[in-house]
């Protein structure tokens, strides 16, 4: 004992072995680790490739000015087709004169969440717009509605529940239903006799759930909502509408399919974007009944762990729904888009092109392969139209499409060249 106390360098032959051991034991850790992390990385890098060889992959293009009808792409000048802005409000100039206004009033950002300190006058003042243009009775701002279909489900809905869900629904309702304890059931799209089955069998909830898109917005195909709470009645179910795709046009007075339906006072929630037609910024909610919204706003997990809206978008979002509400701008600005529908839907129907049937500004064009859809859309690119290819997984295998999205800020002259390019890729390609 004395000897080790008084010679310390005897225990370095101690040392020297576990350090090398410990070394060792560190540097294979090392080897495994990153071993793992290489092998990861080639599964995704041969995954990746895969989709392009497949014509599954999707690629981005930079637009280089604001979103409207005609947006620079590589410098190129190109007519718009894929865009949610459906009302043409993107680049408004007094949703921007708003917009700076509400910079230089509430600032930028909240750097919080609404229970803290994330709640400003504008965010009261725009749940009180999107609730009375609804006609509900309360509204809850998310991020998106992404994040408002996200932290519905699970907030108001137990293991001794039910969720009926339509087949075709948002990928957003879908995620927010997988969060969710309650039994789920799914009906064929649109399919009411089977809903009806789906309600029957899940009788024995305590409370029923059917949740449905307004719009389905691959297909442009608008839900039956009019049967839908028909057999919510009978079956003793509530109904949940994401109307992402139809709120601010669709309706006499833009109030969505609920009111296209003849259904408003039917529809107990209604989920929805300020991203899309009302001015195609971001931002989310949830609208309804007082009691569903208050209870959202003490659990819905989106809302308590997410920042605030943007002040800026809260306040250019009032503006727009001011500017729906007024006859002479709301009304000019849905019948426009409405007959640029009917107009494009008509020029390529009677030039052989196989569209989904419908009245919605969403008109798809059907080509069924993915690598024929990414082929063709990079064709009309060349010739100034801008669309894109949709394939797997956004729509079903063998579905592929090119989804054309019509707005009111388009012209004639926009729409007769989209549909003289159409025409001549498509002879081409052999489509038509």
């Amino acid at each position: 004992m004395t000897r080790m106390k008084g010679n310390p360098e005897g225990r370095k032959p101690v040392f020297a072995q576990l350090k090398t051991v410990a070394t060792s034991s560190i540097n294979k850790l090392l080897s495994e680790v990153l071993l793992m992390s290489t092998r990861f990385l080639n599964h995704l890098s041969n995954e990746i490739e895969q989709l392009k060889i497949t014509g599954l992959f999707k690629s981005e293009r930079a637009i280089g000015s604001p979103q409207k009808a005609v947006i620079t792409v590589n410098g190129q000048q190109v007519i718009n087709f894929c865009a949610n802005n459906y009302l043409g409000l993107a680049d408004n100039s007094s949703l921007i004169q708003a917009s700076k206004k509400a910079l230089d009033q509430f600032g930028y950002g909240m750097a919080s969440v609404r229970f803290i300190c994330g709640t400003q006058t504008i965010h009261k003042t725009l749940e009180n717009k999107i609730s009375e243009f609804l006609q509900t009775e309360d509204t809850i701002l998310y991020s998106s509605c992404f994040d408002a279909n996200g932290g519905l489900f699970e907030t108001l809905l137990g293991e001794e529940d039910a969720i009926i869900s339509d087949a075709l629904n948002h990928a957003s309702i879908i995620d927010g239903i997988r969060l969710c304890k309650a039994q789920r059931f799914r009906y064929a799209n649109n399919d009411m006799q089977d809903l009806e089955e789906k309600l029957k069998a899940a009788q024995q909830a305590r409370f029923r759930l059917i949740s449905t898109d307004g719009v389905f917005s691959m297909d442009g195909i608008i839900a039956n909502l009019s049967a839908i709470c028909d057999l919510a009645k009978k079956y003793d179910a509530m109904v949940m509408v994401d109307d992402s795709h139809a709120v601010g046009f669709m309706g006499e007075h833009g109030r969505g399919t609920p009111e296209y339906c003849g259904v408003l006072d039917k529809v107990d929630i209604i989920t929805g974007t300020l991203g899309k037609a009302l001015g195609g910024a971001s931002g989310g909610y949830t609208s309804g009944k007082k009691e569903i919204i208050e209870w959202l706003r003490q659990r819905s997990r989106p809302y308590l762990f997410s920042n605030t809206l943007a002040p800026v978008i809260a306040a250019a979002s009032v503006e727009v729904l001011d500017l729906l509400a007024s006859a002479d701008s709301g009304d000019r600005l849905r019948e426009k888009l409405h007959a640029n529908a009917r107009y494009f839907r008509e020029g390529m129907t009677a030039a052989g092109f196989t569209l989904v049937p419908g009245e919605h500004p969403i008109i798809p064009v059907m080509l069924g392969d993915a690598k024929l859809a990414g082929q063709m859309a990079d064709l009309l690119l060349k010739e100034g139209i801008y669309v894109i290819g949709f394939s797997y997984p956004v729509v079903p295998q063998g579905k592929a499409r090119i989804r054309t999205q019509i707005s009111a800020a388009h012209e004639i002259a926009h729409l007769d060249k989209a549909i003289a390019a159409f025409i001549k890729v498509g002879r081409e390609l052999k489509v038509i």
